[in-house]
């Protein structure tokens, strides 16, 4: 059986991760973990790319309704 454990902690640029205190408190002592790691993306990113996929979820121009008969 597994057990997730979800924590926000902070980037600095080093190679370590940093578990708060009550997390790491909660863990077994030994045994192997699954790590994954999410990070937000750039704003200005995330904005574009929902910009993009709404437009491209948009209706066709009229140029392109030629290209409905081929659905």
């Amino acid at each position: 059986m597994k057990k997730t454990v979800e924590f926000e902690t902070e980037l600095d640029g080093s190679a370590t991760l940093t578990l708060p205190a009550e997390i790491a408190a909660a863990l077994p002592a030994r045994g192997k973990a699954t790590v994954m790691v999410c990070v937000d993306l750039d704003p200005e990113d995330a904005a574009w790319r929902q910009a993009a996929y709404e437009q491209f979820l948009g209706d066709d121009s009229d140029e392109d309704a030629v290209y409905d008969q081929y659905r």
